[in-house]
């Protein structure tokens, strides 16, 4: 009897053995209630990594069965996880920068930045610059005492920073302002003409008001030259900003050689948390110069990724800068401006095709993105490679003729759309374009997904803060703050939503092999939020925070 039962115990400890995992997780999150984006296994219970990947991915019992004693295990109580979050058009420096200066999103008046000025001026030195981002004119209460249009004149702001130079930037980033001191500093006055594709706002006797619109802004370089934080901690501000609303990779809209080479140092030296996908933006000399040495990803480190050129067409709507087709409805005189030479875009595409990138082109009107398509598909039929697979993208693609809109899919152009600019511009959207207009062509999602557009979502942070949440509650809904709907036919379904965020946002980098799906042998990204995304009421969506954000198995933020 003995012998039976040690030839049983034995026998039965073997077998265990062998159905153990040969290596153990370092880490297991269970208990949760997990969506994966894969079409093979779309909800899970737990998951389990080793060595920055996905090791298992399924229902508790089993992927426990890969924990030992060195394993970290992550109880999720019955939270939400997600593939990690991807920032599908955000500013990586721009976020650190914004974090450092005055924050103007959402404030109330023009009198109101005008106190922000004064109370910063008090901390100043004489001479030292104040700067600030995120004011729109179209989100005041009430009107300044003093206009040029829809604008302010400057005299107030001047008034109370009679001894500092003031540098006010739109929250599209497509204009700025500045107080009577930066406006001399830059050596501007009532004869300076205007550069092309921009203007000097003048007011009635012609002397500069204060604003300068798209390209003018480039007169107060003199000034931003002042501004010079510590490049480690902008970086840091952006990280953390981030890293605290679930975005593990941010497609960066447009950085200089300069801050790439910067970049690619502190990524080197794994000092940036979150992964980086970046698209170049300068002159194309320096573009020529740097992209044979910076172009493509750093060897051995999936982090951080040159992937692109950015070009700008256009302005934005806000700034009555997109370049459209027809006038605009509230400045008839107006059609908007071209900012970059078109030679220059297609000098970029060549630039682009050269070194195996893809070209992103920021437009927003609707002649701004027929003359980027026009672009784009001159250059694939020049090149002989309109049938090979390039993912060139539009960034923002707002405002399309209808005739356009079919072009997209034909070009297999990827339509990168914020949908928080749709419900934070809405309001004013029907007095630049009328209602026609925004009907057929204005933010059209639903219009561009039934055709087979991929759409990658996204925040255009500092622009809008890049809390994903606000673009996944207008995606899903299209509510303005009013409580008013703006076009709700143009709606995303919640996994389509989702989509944008993770499976499309890696496939518009070629990255889909990689990451947007909770897969198996993928980089273990994950975003975990304390309500279920996939059932919440739409009015508790946004009230919902994240807990966890994961990157290549590292838990870089835990609320």
């Amino acid at each position: 009897m003995k012998l039976k039962l040690t030839l049983l115990f034995t026998v039965a400890f073997f077998l265990m053995v062998a159905c153990e995992p040969e290596e153990g997780a370092d880490k297991i999150l269970l208990n949760g209630t997990i969506i994966t984006m894969d079409e093979n296994q779309p909800e899970a219970e737990a998951i389990a990594i080793r060595d920055n990947r996905i090791l298992a991915v399924g229902d508790e019992a089993t992927v426990s069965g890969y924990e030992t004693e060195n394993t970290e295990v992550i109880d999720l109580n019955g939270q939400f996880a997600t593939p990690g979050l991807m920032e599908g058009h955000g500013h990586f420096t721009g976020i650190g920068n914004a974090g450092l200066q005055l924050d103007l999103l959402n404030v109330g008046s023009w009198q109101e930045i005008v106190d922000m000025v004064e109370e910063a001026v008090e901390e100043a030195e004489d001479g030292e610059l104040i700067r600030g981002r995120g004011w729109h004119q179209d989100d005041w209460d009430t009107a300044p005492q003093r206009q040029i249009g829809d604008l302010p004149h400057h005299e107030k702001l001047s008034a109370v920073s009679p001894d500092n130079p003031v540098v006010l930037t739109h929250a599209s980033g497509h204009m700025s302002f500045a107080n009577e001191y930066a406006i001399n500093m830059a050596g501007v006055d009532a004869d300076s003409p205007d550069p092309d594709g921009g203007e000097i706002v003048k007011d009635e006797q012609g002397n500069p008001a204060g604003p300068f619109r798209q390209t003018a802004q480039g007169l107060l370089s003199d000034v931003n030259d002042l501004w010079d934080p510590d490049f480690d901690e902008v970086v840091e501000k952006a990280t953390l900003e981030a890293a605290s609303n679930g975005i593990t990779t941010v497609q960066d809209a447009g950085t200089s050689m300069d801050d790439i080479e910067r970049l690619t140092e502190l990524a080197g030296n794994a000092e940036i948390d979150v992964r980086l996908w970046v698209m170049a933006r300068d002159n194309n000399e320096n573009l020529s110069d740097g992209l044979p040495h910076f172009a493509g990803e750093i060897e051995n480190n999936p982090y951080f990724t040159v992937g692109g050129i950015k070009k700008a067409i256009d302005g934005a709507l806000g700034t009555h800068g997109a370049w459209k087709l027809e006038p605009y409805e509230d400045n008839p005189e107006s059609t908007g401006f071209n900012t970059t030479p078109l030679d220059e875009i297609i000098e970029a595409g060549e630039l682009a095709l050269e070194h195996d990138l893809q070209l992103g082109v920021h437009a927003i009107g609707d002649r701004g993105n027929r003359e980027t398509l026009d672009i784009y598909e001159d250059l694939f039929n020049e090149h002989g490679v309109a049938d090979e697979d390039l993912r060139w993208r539009i960034e923002h693609a707002q405002h399309l003729h209808p005739d356009d809109i079919p072009r997209f899919e034909e070009l297999d152009v990827v339509a990168s759309m914020q949908a928080v600019h749709a419900t934070s511009d809405g309001p004013w959207v029907l007095r630049r374009l009328g209602e026609e207009r925004a009907e057929e062509g204005a933010y059209v999602w639903r219009t561009l997904l039934d055709q087979g557009t991929v759409i990658v979502n996204g925040t255009d942070a500092p622009v809008e803060r890049i809390n994903p949440l606000a673009s996944l509650h207008a995606s899903i809904t299209r509510e303005m703050d009013d409580g008013e709907y703006f076009f709700p036919e143009q709606t995303k379904t919640r996994e389509e939503a989702l989509r944008s965020y993770t499976l499309d946002a890696a496939y518009a980098i070629f990255m889909e092999d990689e990451l947007g799906s909770l897969t198996e042998g993928k980089l273990a990204d994950i975003t975990v939020f304390d309500q279920n995304l996939m059932e919440v009421s739409e009015d508790e969506f946004k009230d919902a925070e994240v807990t966890y954000t994961i990157v290549g198995g590292d838990v870089i933020y835990r609320r």
